[in-house]
């Protein structure tokens, strides 16, 4: 059986919410349709001919990216130009292209992580934090016979985490009152005749993004037909989301055996540093992409050294008063997302039994050449 595009879809957010991407960014499915089945995924950093021309040999039509194929408005699609070719053959061929781009990025267990992981940083916290989840205050009345299944319902919906605790509620015995009238059908009680109920009072905290899933486990849960809860807003707030990640080397290095991790775990040839090479460094931050700008929050996160792309002249001239070394590898080297990514996927659909392949992309999508 070949999964659904929304299916594969349905996996790909569970791995990069999309809410977690900055306001400016462009994610989400960009070019073509997910209501189809998908007969294989191909997983690329970038999108271009010689990819689409790669899905088309795979039997492949759906394309998960980072960079996105459509950033600005489009005015028109002249197809006698190179991205109008582009998206004409991905519509001729149906192929519908998906972008996860800075909620990958910043996603717990994505872009970010995996670049950490490479580099033996440990510990990793996000560099810069953009986004922080709200949380709501859930309570709920519950017969007393019914508590621990509506409890369990709405914990293992993911309602209940404080930190690094799971399960966390509050529950306060007491008695509910009400009187059924015509035309209902209680759980309980009498029509016209007040019911006094042992019932349970259930507290707990619930993060923003998953307010829906929990309210609608509760509701199947419950046995009432008319159900009591509120939602309320608190000021604590939930776990931060950011861009980038800092953290201690597993062993200290100079900075020239840190710039041979670094080429070895991110799988580039060639980097630019900036630095005394026989300086130790112990903690170093990581940012996929062009993360030059927030060179100052590495500094202040205590950061030795920033291993990120696209550094230019003025800023590297900048960390050096800083006293902060930095390493460029280029903003290809994000391309350790392919195969992370097609293992997250493929390791879903094989979960559900479905055929769908899935594929790393083995086209070399790095514009420079280094002479």
């Amino acid at each position: 059986m070949l999964a659904k595009g929304q299916t594969v879809i349905q996996y790909m957010e569970q791995l990069a919410p999309k809410h977690l991407a900055e306001e400016w960014d462009n994610v989400g499915l960009q070019l073509g349709s997910l209501q189809k089945e998908i007969t294989g995924v191909l997983v690329a950093l970038d999108v271009n001919e010689q990819i689409v021309d790669e899905a088309i040999a795979l039997g492949c039509n759906l394309i998960l990216a980072h960079h996105a194929i459509i950033f600005r408005p489009i005015k028109g699609i002249l197809t006698d130009t190179p991205m109008g070719r582009l998206y004409e053959k991905l519509v001729k061929n149906d192929i519908a292209v998906y972008i996860s781009h800075t909620n990958l990025d910043v996603a717990e267990g994505g872009m970010n992580d995996w670049m950490a992981e490479a580099l033996g940083i440990e510990g990793g916290a996000p560099i810069k934090d953009i986004h922080t989840e709200q949380l709501s205050k859930l309570v709920v009345f519950v017969p007393k016979d019914h508590h621990q299944k509506v409890l369990d319902a709405i914990l293992n919906a993911g309602a209940g985490w404080i930190g690094n605790y799971s399960h966390c509620s509050f529950n306060i015995e007491g008695y509910g009152t009400f009187v059924p009238r015509e035309g209902a059908e209680p759980y309980i009680g009498e029509t016209g005749k007040m019911e006094r109920a042992e019932e349970i009072r259930i507290e707990t905290i619930v993060p923003q993004p998953i307010r829906n899933k929990v309210v609608q486990a509760m509701l199947k849960a419950h046995p009432y037909e008319e159900i009591a809860y509120d939602l309320y807003p608190m000021d604590l707030k939930g776990r931060s989301f950011g861009l980038g990640r800092v953290g201690k080397l597993k062993e200290p290095q100079t900075l020239g055996e840190f710039v041979d991790t670094v080429k070895q775990g991110l799988n580039v040839p060639h980097v630019r540093v900036v630095g005394d090479l026989n300086r130790p460094i112990r903690k170093a931050a990581v940012m996929g992409g062009s993360g030059a700008k927030y060179y100052s929050s590495a500094v202040f996160k205590g950061a030795d050294v920033l291993v990120t792309g696209d550094i230019d002249y003025h800023t590297a001239q900048d960390a050096v008063l800083a006293g902060l070394a930095l390493i460029d590898p280029g903003h290809n080297a994000e391309k350790i997302m392919k195969v992370k990514v097609a293992e997250w996927i493929k390791a879903k659909l094989e979960e559900h039994k479905y055929a769908t392949m899935v594929h790393a992309s083995q086209i070399e999508t790095e514009p420079f050449a280094f002479m």
